[in-house]
């Protein structure tokens, strides 16, 4: 690369060169943020499900996430190391605990603004608690549940940058490169694809959203 050309040509140029190393670290980017909002639904959406009990338990579980939610990353990042260690176990665990909160938060709300009426007419044609939840609530509460999904996805691809500093890969790995090296060409190389990866996330989610608050306006006419 010629020191003299524009940024954005010295940037082109190192992705073009480095494409198949860029390429790699965006699918282990992915691979811990798949992992961590997987894990985050599949305890986000019950915890959700549980603070409808009461709003005790609502308020329990809620301030819980949301104390994890305030930390600082590199403080939770750097705890979640001494316990479990270097790599990428230890990052999906982060990503996972900062993904609760817009989900159970976002799965408490929109189940508790459900019309009553609805739920009502569930419970008169004979549904069980269960039938009710899964039939009834959760597909009409899903534009919120993917809201939160959306909020906790923009997070995560931003926190999966941190990675390397505990030992895992990832876009993060050229970023810190390049913050080591003074590089700024590196620095880009890196961030660029994870705020592209960001804006796809929130842009496909968003969709997604958008199509399920029309199969619930239709499911509730």
């Amino acid at each position: 690369m010629n020191a003299d050309q524009p940024l954005f040509v010295r940037v082109y140029e190192y992705m073009a060169d480095h494409a198949d190393e860029l390429l790699g670290l965006v699918g282990d980017h992915l691979a811990m943020v798949f992992c961590g909002l997987a894990l985050a639904l599949v305890v986000g959406i019950p915890l959700g499900i549980l603070c409808l009990r009461s709003e005790k338990l609502a308020a329990a579980i809620l301030g819980a996430a949301n104390v994890i939610q305030v930390l600082p990353s590199l403080a939770l990042l750097a705890l979640l190391m001494l316990a479990l260690g270097l790599g990428f176990n230890t990052m999906v665990v982060g990503l996972f605990l900062y993904s609760l909160l817009p989900i159970i938060r976002n799965t408490y709300v929109g189940l508790k603004q459900l019309d009553r009426n609805l739920v009502e007419a569930g419970r008169g044609v004979g549904m069980s608690a269960i039938q009710l939840l899964v039939k009834v609530q959760i597909p009409l509460a899903l534009p919120f549940i993917m809201a939160g999904l959306r909020v906790a996805a923009v997070i995560a691809i931003g926190v999966a940058t941190l990675a390397p500093l505990i030992g895992g890969e990832g876009l993060g790995r050229v970023i810190y490169s390049g913050l080591n090296m003074r590089n700024d060409v590196k620095i880009y190389a890196g961030a660029i694809p994870a705020a592209v990866l960001a804006i796809l996330a929130d842009t496909l989610l968003g969709w997604l959203q958008g199509r399920f608050r029309k199969g619930s306006r239709a499911a509730e006419a």
